[in-house]
């Protein structure tokens, strides 16, 4: 049958927290990228389309193309990471260093990505400046960007503590669409059942780091009045936190320790640590 269930997810989480551990730095880097890219893209196309009909609900419709690209091709997002890749450490998998070293090349290779696209973008659709760009997706990114930073200063700690709220449940959503991949072993179910909890998220309007590190550069690019600093203590920063503490305590933790068994997780834990 198709479906996976549960306790079988237990077990793959495991099998895939190991796995993502033992990638080489160069893989991490590339896979990183391209994630980066690829959800930079998902975020220009859900711009396009609630441009021309006017309903965010059909962007939100359309941005989980580019996490399911992700997803069937195991390609590395940090955001999804953060689910994962403890559960390893927590079960002595892995050693401390060797998840940090994970996580820190996967978000440094999706800041790379979300970043390259967006000078691709500019480059593209202002012919390398020379054209002045006020077009619907560049005035909405402009208007995001302001907003997810300065917008949230202006509020305070209030603001930034909504931030950090929307971060933990953005990437509740986020990694649930990891897991959820898993329940299914075709193509159609994986694209089905990821597509869902992404779809949430983005229509809610929640906070992702990786979403983040295109949106606001871009948006800087066109004109937003962001500074460096206001991106990354206003926002990259706190959306980073929140989206560790929701993707691994509400799913992570909270999947793989209702569903997998003790015996499960140690039969499927490798000998030796990474």
């Amino acid at each position: 049958m198709d479906y996976v269930s549960p306790k079988e997810v237990a077990v793959t989480m495991m099998q895939a927290a190991v796995t993502k551990s033992s990638l080489q730095v160069r893989d991490l880097l590339i896979r990183g990228c391209l994630s980066g890219a690829l959800l930079a893209i998902s975020v220009t196309l859900a711009c396009l389309a609630t441009s021309q009909t006017g309903f965010s609900l059909i962007g939100a419709l359309v941005f989980p193309v580019g996490f399911i690209i992700i997803v069937l091709l195991g390609l590395e997002l940090v955001t999804g990471s953060f689910s994962l890749v403890p559960l390893a450490y927590f079960e002595r998998s892995i050693s401390g260093g060797t998840m940090l070293r994970n996580l820190f090349w996967v978000f440094t290779g999706n800041l790379i990505g979300s970043v390259a696209f967006a000078v691709l973008f500019w480059c593209a659709t202002s012919e390398m400046g020379t054209v002045a760009v006020a077009g619907p997706i560049e005035k909405m990114l402009v208007t995001i960007a302001e907003r997810k930073t300065i917008g949230y200063a202006a509020h305070g700690g209030a603001g930034l503590f909504s931030a950090f709220i929307k971060a933990i449940l953005c990437n509740w959503m986020v990694c649930m669409g990891v897991v959820m991949a898993m329940t299914s072993q075709s193509t159609v179910g994986k694209i089905i059942a990821a597509g869902i909890p992404i779809f949430i998220f983005f229509a809610l309007g929640y906070e992702h780091a990786v979403v983040n590190m295109f949106v606001i550069p871009a948006g800087m690019m066109f004109g937003a009045d962001v500074s460096l600093s206001d991106w990354w203590l206003y926002n990259q920063l706190i959306v980073t936190l929140g989206n560790i503490i929701g993707g691994l305590l509400f799913t992570g933790m909270a999947i793989f320790y209702t569903f997998g068994k003790k015996s499960d997780r140690l039969s499927s834990t490798p000998s030796n640590s990474l």
